[in-house]
């Protein structure tokens, strides 16, 4: 019987140092694009790839997450009361988005450690990885154009997307062959993952970005790797551990457009992006723009 992917782990512990002062007492994932909260986005798009369990990650001075994806009964009352029932559609519908459980990890130990704090809630099946940073906006759902690879290779998937020149630097890297004919040529056999090389150095163009497939596998060979830099626990020498357990691992070249919503920049032009497609707000705010004397 084919595998499928049913839980969703969001790994939410880090401090959002590049955001200070905003994040000194609230949690980097809880920072608005336009009207929603960073790891909302990726929730929705979990649920809308058909994940029915959300698995976050969370550490000391996250509680907004968690009232976040609660209900609020006396905000409801009041949003009631006054018939603000648009609002209250709202309000209702990210308390019932669905079966939300959460992680404590006492100290920040690295992607890999999160990872594994997940273990014991994923059991033993294939889970989705999603970093909240990385806000995909595309057509169809980066995690749902993932799950058509996994369901067809049922072997862990990796989101990647085409870097070139020296930004490659920033990224860890796939060396990795193009499955022909397969996905519209967007999957790649990885033989590898350099993290961060030179680019020189680097085996491809091919950066990997916040979106995995993992078989139940990683959390051994995540148990047995040896923590590196810091006593941080890293996610890509997990994934090398697979490899040399024989496991295979995909590439995926996504359709869409990916914003680092973790760096000021990318988070201000994602914010830009976002509010010219919202309903009701984006016409007004390009008339906005083009008014501005630049």
């Amino acid at each position: 019987m084919k595998m499928k992917v049913r839980k969703a782990v969001f790994p939410a512990a880090g401090l959002g140092t590049r955001f200070l002062p905003a994040t000194k007492a609230q949690p980097k994932e809880m920072l608005p694009l336009v009207d929603k909260p960073i790891i909302q986005y990726g929730v929705e798009e979990a649920q809308a790839a058909g994940c029915d369990q959300i698995i976050i990650i969370t550490g000391r001075g996250k509680n907004a997450i968690e009232d976040h994806f609660d209900v609020s009964y006396e905000l409801e009352h009041l949003l009631e009361e006054r018939g603000k029932t648009e609002l209250l559609e709202i309000v209702r519908h990210i308390s019932d988005m669905m079966h939300i459980a959460y992680v404590r990890q006492k100290q920040a130990l690295g992607l890999g450690h999160a990872v594994l704090m997940a273990r014991e809630l994923v059991g033993d099946e294939p889970f989705a990885v999603l970093l909240a940073d990385d806000v995909i906006d595309a057509e169809r759902p980066c995690l749902r154009q993932m799950m058509d690879v996994f369901e067809e290779a049922q072997c862990s998937v990796i989101a990647t997307q085409e870097v070139n020149g020296p930004a490659i630097s920033a990224y860890g890297v796939l060396d990795a062959t193009k499955i022909e004919g397969k996905f519209n040529g967007r999957v790649h056999d990885v033989k590898n993952l350099v993290e961060k090389p030179k680019l020189e150095d680097a085996p491809s163009n091919q950066a990997i970005i916040g979106r995995y497939i993992l078989t139940p596998k990683i959390f051994e060979t995540l148990q047995n790797t040896k923590p590196g830099a810091g006593g941080e626990l890293q996610l890509t020498d997990g994934l090398r551990g697979l490899l040399q357990a024989g496991e295979k691992i995909y590439g995926y070249t996504f359709e869409g457009k990916r914003h680092d919503a973790g760096d000021k920049l990318g988070f201000l032009k994602a914010t830009v992006e976002f509010a010219l497609k919202r309903e009701g707000m984006g016409k007004q705010f390009a008339e906005y723009l083009r008014g501005l004397k630049l």
